[in-house]
């Protein structure tokens, strides 16, 4: 048995106190009390550690760098709904946040950047899914750009429902109205971004689990400039996507959809930051914090702040539901039982 953890525990507001016990939490009886609130863990369900950008090939060292960022952020755990990894097997490192792999992006012709992720044809399309999804998740790319016309609705239900055989999940990457009603009618697990999703389709994703990532951290660097992109119907369809991601959260939450909080974007460590945009969209505040903690960490299959459950915790000297700066300024992490010195 190791460090003891006390405090108010979120979502519950319990008084909990637990005992380290190797990588486990262990309820033990406290008669001391403790100011702290405890998260088990911030999560980004959405980051691609191990590159800066598209194109570039894989780095384990930078690999590293990225998840020890995550890690002093109080990020436990990340989702890589995509990667360039060519092991994506490897075993996780102790050191590093719990990594949920998604396998290589699936790429069909005219989708996504040029010579990049695993290019598969639309026939080879459901196999090369089954093989990425062996992970527990598969990335599609279900649309691109606005005249492009999206992986047919019959080919990604062929998709999920052969994935979903084998125990797999599939994300699509969807950006176009079609390409996210594609993803939603095929039942696709997550809409990454979702950015013109059109919101009819919502009752269905909350009825079937679908969740929305609409990683506004990715598209807010890039709004300010977009009124000096050349192309004028690019111009209008990004500037549309961006205003109408606000509402469609809003919306989405209220439907009863699962919304999450990924950031696919660099330095790696701020999805406190995409807690932050999904409260300027209209989410209530614990919400937003859940999507970048415990809810999230439910939807992936992880346990929360429990007897038995997993001993990351990370803690805060103030509530995050009152004052949710304090994301930021985590006075406490511990990972996989053990105290992070970095926080």
């Amino acid at each position: 048995m190791g460090v003891t953890i006390s405090g108010t525990a979120l979502p519950s507001r319990a008084q909990v106190s637990f005992v380290v016990d190797g990588d486990r939490l262990r309820t033990t009886p406290s008669s001391t009390a403790d100011s702290l609130w405890l998260l088990p863990g911030l999560t980004d369900v959405h980051s691609h550690a191990g590159m800066e950008k598209p194109g570039d090939d894989y780095s384990h060292s930078m690999f590293r760098r990225h998840m020890l960022a995550h890690r002093a952020a109080g990020v436990l755990t990340v989702r890589s709904p995509g990667s360039p990894d060519p092991l994506p097997d490897r075993p996780d490192d102790p050191d590093l946040p719990r990594l949920v792999r998604g396998g290589a992006w699936l790429a069909t012709p005219g989708r996504f950047f040029p010579s990049y992720g695993r290019r598969v044809s639309e026939e080879e399309l459901v196999a090369a899914a089954v093989e990425e999804a062996a992970v527990g998740w598969c990335k599609v790319i279900g649309d691109w750009m606005p005249d492009d016309p999206p992986v047919p609705l019959d080919l990604l239900t062929a998709v999920v429902s052969a994935v979903h055989a084998t125990g797999g999940r599939v994300a699509v990457h969807c950006q176009t109205a079609e390409g996210c009603r594609n993803a939603v009618l095929a039942g696709a697990d997550s809409l990454e971004h979702g950015m013109h999703l059109d919101h009819s389709l919502l009752p269905r994703m909350a009825a079937q689990g679908t969740a929305l990532v609409p990683t506004f951290s990715a598209f807010a660097k890039a709004a300010s400039g977009l009124h000096d992109v050349p192309d004028p119907r690019l111009r209008e369809w990004l500037l549309g996507g961006w205003e109408h991601a606000f509402p469609t959260v809003r919306a989405a939450h209220e439907a009863g959809v699962t919304v999450l909080a990924g950031t696919d974007d660099k330095p790696c460590g701020e999805v406190a930051g995409e807690i932050s945009w999904l409260i300027k969209a209209g989410m209530p505040v614990e919400a937003a914090i859940g999507a970048g903690s415990w809810t999230a960490r439910e939807w992936l299959g992880l346990p929360g702040l429990e007897d038995g459950g997993f001993a990351d915790v990370v803690a805060y000297d103030a509530d995050p539901v009152e004052d949710p700066s304090v994301l930021t300024r985590p006075s406490l992490i511990v990972l996989r039982g053990n105290v992070i010195a970095d926080a």
